[in-house]
């Protein structure tokens, strides 16, 4: 298949990043393309910053340089900002609007930037964005967490990745315990779901 992607995803620790990251790479390859993932940064603490990729397409390593993303998934408002760097000119990005405060922030030394300022750095750069709660979506979907596949159902539904949501929730019913994954097709049906109100707002702005 003549497809090449450079996904880009970022988070913090216990979100769930990597697991997204699985699945998503396990999706590709039920859709028959061939799959190189890579852990760039990955901190077991909950907290920690957690970046890694997809390469889509017949790549031979897994890293992405600045400049280089045709997509970023960014499971965490401040990390999606902070991934900007790598995002190609014209790319697209689904974000997360939520905020996981780092220690400096917590502890008073350093300021969170306002939402606003993080849809703004992006659409500097992106060609197409989405900015949904994953927290939000998780909750309805039964677990917090499940937000991480919530945000890659709205990627699906938005055109941003080949395959489809279903494709996803096959691989969700495959390799997930069976409540996993009960709360993760509720999650990526809801991800799905929130896609086109996002995108609609996004036009009217």
């Amino acid at each position: 298949m003549n497809l090449t992607l450079r996904i880009y995803l970022t988070g913090v620790g216990g979100q769930g990043t990597l697991t997204a990251t699985t699945l998503l790479a396990r999706a590709a390859v039920a859709y028959g393309l061939e799959v190189v993932s890579g852990e760039i940064h990955g901190m077991a603490q909950r907290g920690g910053i957690v970046e890694s990729t997809v390469l889509l397409g017949g790549f031979r390593s897994p890293t992405i340089r600045p400049g280089e993303a045709d997509l970023v998934l960014g499971f965490e408002a401040l990390e999606s900002m902070r991934a900007v760097p790598y995002l190609a000119p014209g790319g697209a990005a689904v974000c997360a609007t939520d905020f996981i405060p780092p220690p400096g922030v917590s502890m008073g030394r350093e300021r969170l930037p306002d939402i606003e300022d993080v849809r703004e750095t992006v659409e500097r750069v992106a060609g197409s964005s989405l900015f949904l709660s994953i927290d939000a979506l998780g909750r309805r979907a039964g677990v917090v967490r499940s937000g991480n596949t919530a945000l890659l159902g709205a990627a699906c539904a938005a055109g941003f990745l080949p395959f489809g949501p279903e494709i996803l929730g096959e691989v969700i019913r495959r390799h997930l315990p069976p409540k996993d994954a009960e709360i993760n097709l509720r999650a990526l049906e809801l991800g799905r779901e929130a896609a086109g109100p996002c995108r609609e707002r996004q036009e009217q702005a």
